[in-house]
């Protein structure tokens, strides 16, 4: 007889968890890259007073997000593996990224608002970061040992695809020309505002069929539920647990950390550099957006059968090389065209680098603990999450441009990459889970 590990799930499980992947798209692509944070940098906060500029302050309060979601992982992960609980977290912490969105409609046009769209981004954000630690473990239960590879990847590209028809809608019902096709007044940003209103409509129904179709984890009662002293105490103790059964777990964890938030920092501020520093209008990062995402499903796609034939570590160390050379580039060039170009490449390889991050520590994760293995991943991997804004905001008050931010982009992608040589392939716990 079979293991569990090694049944196939019913195709509707991995339809219901890809589509929480496509709606994301909603809060990534839409609010956090190619829209509203173009928005609050350059029309909001335009005509911000002080010696800070709009992008500053995005990449502060991008840092703050980072580090409440780097105190709270632990917690939350634990919580749902103890409880079989990780539908339930997860529908929750989705709900308050809905929230979020809309609310985000009462954003105008005015430097004064500025914060309130900080604000609830920087919160957006949080959540958004927290929900994927019971939608990270759920990999295990829509995957065999043999496809982790190829689902996730599948996973992250139903996200980049959800991402190109929602900014098509956006760019072309709501922003191109005045308005859209739809005519929306934009004065006032509203015609972002009512964007921010459908980004939250498609994320929530987006959100749906996982939490109605994948059944309840069991509740585990070798997995006691703790307060937040004894979660961290856990996650300390899984920690030393790792690194006397596979020290290279533990310095993938260091390794993810960084460069995981260098991904992080190109989604969140390529967009804004595509328009401050390298002449885009808002319509035409939208359409950037789309064919970026289009690069990005791509290689997730084809670098999923890659990670499931050669590992996840040969997969990670090319992204992360060719986005550096991109990176590289990009401060030397200048003009929409050459955006275009290393912009683009950049793209196609963020993609891979995640979703073989993300097949890698399934592998490496006993069954029935994926919560608090991905708390412990979303911990490690939001600990260092301050870095690349922060160095970005360094970096831009240094040399007094936005350019500049791409170094410290650059640099944490680096730091990520050097860790990660001395990292051996995983093997999987499924198969072997002593």
């Amino acid at each position: 007889m079979p293991r569990s590990s090694e049944l196939t799930p019913p195709r509707a499980w991995v339809a219901a968890w890809c589509a929480w992947d496509w709606g994301s798209a909603a809060f990534n692509a839409v609010m956090t890259t190619f829209v509203f944070t173009v928005y609050l940098t350059s029309s909001v906060g335009k005509h911000l007073p002080g010696p800070m500029s709009a992008t500053s302050w995005l990449s502060w309060a991008m840092a703050a997000a980072g580090l409440l979601v780097a105190v709270l992982a632990p917690v939350m992960g634990q919580r749902s593996d103890a409880a079989g609980s990780r539908k339930r977290s997860l529908g929750g912490w989705s709900l308050l990224v809905f929230v979020c969105t809309l609310c985000c409609f009462f954003v105008r046009d005015d430097y004064h608002y500025l914060w309130l769209g900080l604000l609830l981004l920087a919160v957006g954000t949080v959540c958004f970061e927290l929900s994927n630690v019971p939608y990270y473990a759920m990999l295990r239960q829509v995957s065999t040992p043999a496809t982790v590879g190829r689902v996730s990847g599948v996973g992250w590209a139903c996200g980049y695809l959800g991402g190109i028809v929602l900014l098509l809608v956006c760019n072309y019902g709501f922003i191109a020309g005045d308005g859209g096709l739809l005519g929306v007044p934009t004065a006032d940003g509203l015609n972002i505002r009512i964007v921010a209103v459908l980004a939250a409509v498609w994320f929530g129904a987006s959100a749906l069929p996982v939490l109605l179709v994948l059944p309840r984890e069991p509740r585990r009662d070798d997995v006691p539920r703790l307060g937040i002293v004894g979660s961290y105490r856990a996650v300390f103790a899984s920690i030393a647990e790792l690194w006397r059964a596979d020290r290279h777990a533990v310095v993938f964890l260091l390794a993810q950390a960084l460069f995981r938030d260098g991904l992080a920092a190109v989604f969140t501020f390529g967009a804004v550099l595509g328009t401050t520093v390298y002449g885009m209008s808002a319509s035409t990062v939208l359409v950037f957006g789309v064919v970026a995402n289009v690069f990005a499903a791509a290689g997730a796609l084809v670098a999923g059968r890659f990670d499931d034939r050669y590992g996840a570590k040969p997969v990670i160390v090319v992204s992360l090389v060719a986005m550096a050379v991109a990176g590289c580039a990009l401060l030397a060039v200048s003009g929409e065209l050459m955006f275009w170009v290393f912009g683009l490449m950049l793209t196609i390889f963020v993609g891979p680098a995640q979703a073989s991050a993300r097949s890698y520590m399934t592998r490496l994760t006993p069954p029935g603990h994926e919560g608090r293995m991905f708390g412990l991943y979303q911990t490690t991997g939001r600990a260092a999450s301050f870095l690349a804004p922060t160095l970005f905001g360094v970096c831009v008050a240094l040399f007094h441009a936005d350019r500049a931010g791409i170094v410290g982009i650059i640099v944490v992608l680096l730091a990520g990459l050097a860790v990660l040589f001395i990292v051996r392939p995983a093997r999987d716990r499924a198969l072997d889970p002593a």
